[in-house]
């Protein structure tokens, strides 16, 4: 096997280091990091637990409230505004 060497800071050499894992050398912990970097988004999906998605599902659910009724409020100030006589 053909290798290079390169030369990194030693604070990058630090966090390099600690993503290592068990046994595994620096080259096959850049491959992998670099593979799990390029992979599709779509295989870390369904990350949240049904609870964390109900929560998440409820908090846009109330922002949307939230939103419309303010929308609400300003629509009735701006036709009673339009209506009022100079």
């Amino acid at each position: 096997m053909v290798s290079k060497n390169i030369g990194i800071k030693e604070d990058v050499y630090e966090r390099l280091k600690a993503h290592k894992r068990g046994d595994e050398s620096f080259s096959e912990t850049l491959d992998r990091l670099i593979h799990e970097r390029e992979s599709d988004w779509r295989t870390n999906a369904g990350f949240l637990s049904q609870q964390g998605a109900d929560d998440l599902e409820a908090a846009v659910e109330q922002g949307f409230a939230d939103l419309n009724a303010a929308f609400d409020g300003d629509g009735t100030r701006i036709d009673e505004r339009l209506s009022e006589e100079p």
